[in-house]
């Protein structure tokens, strides 16, 4: 069974140790149930503003553990690694805004490769995750992100908002040391950079609220670049960001 958004889908071409997938089918029934605004059956009161957040990094790392303790506040240390692509919704009010946060986990693996890119498109933040006792997660963050830039085609790269996750802090044994994982961050756009646990519920929330803000910080750029720059006879301005009722 692969879930979705809180929407549980058989999958036809076996169980969840499969190592193909039918990319087009499943992209179908993604496409079908990835707009829903509520989570656990709770509508929000008022407006919603929706966004969508990529979880990226090497299988084993922990995205799938993050966005369930998240979502959920469970931890299960006998998860099956992520087949595709999934997601669950979070309601939640960051600096008195009122937001759905839709929580997109990838699979790591590289046969997988087909099926997680064509869900970078529309993302409005990219996590990405790597494993404080696992060097070579950490070594392959860059390949990420370019894979990221360049499948999901983002109008303003350099203005795209990134948070950097080192996820397993739990662990004694550590390869990538705190000083190491915020150099690079600095190298590399400036991004936030959280040392978590999925298992200890360590900086879980502040990462994915960090993340909100981010994008909020992003688009009030854009909203004062716009302001500035052009002028709505008829007092209205037009937006494409999606809102939830």
């Amino acid at each position: 069974m692969v879930r979705l958004g809180g929407v549980h889908v058989q999958l036809l071409e076996g169980d969840a140790h499969v190592t193909t997938l039918n990319s087009v089918k499943l992209t179908l029934v993604c496409h079908l149930v990835w707009r829903p605004c509520w989570v656990g059956g709770n509508m929000m009161s008022g407006k919603s503003l929706l966004l969508k957040v990529i979880l990226l990094g090497d299988g084993g790392v922990g995205k799938s553990s993050l966005m369930n303790r998240y979502v959920t506040d469970r931890f299960d240390s006998q998860s099956f690694h992520t087949i595709g692509v999934e997601f669950l919704n979070r309601d939640l009010e960051v600096d008195g805004r009122l937001v759905t946060l839709q929580i997109w986990d990838t699979a790591g693996q590289e046969r997988f490769k087909s099926l997680r890119t064509p869900f970078y498109r529309g993302a409005d933040c990219c996590l990405l995750t790597f494993a404080v006792n696992d060097l070579q997660s950490f070594q392959n963050l860059g390949g990420w992100k370019k894979e990221f830039m360049y499948y999901s085609d983002v109008k303003d790269p350099e203005r795209f908002p990134f948070v950097v996750l080192g996820n397993k802090v739990d662990m004694e044994q550590r390869e990538v040391g705190e000083d190491e994982a915020r150099a690079w961050c600095e190298e590399n756009g400036c991004c936030p950079y959280f040392e978590t646990s999925a298992k200890d519920d360590t900086n879980v929330t502040a990462a994915f609220e960090a993340a909100v803000r981010e994008v909020l910080a992003a688009e009030d750029q854009i909203d004062h670049a716009l302001l500035s720059s052009t002028i709505d006879l008829h007092g209205n301005r037009k937006t494409s960001r999606t809102f939830c009722c």
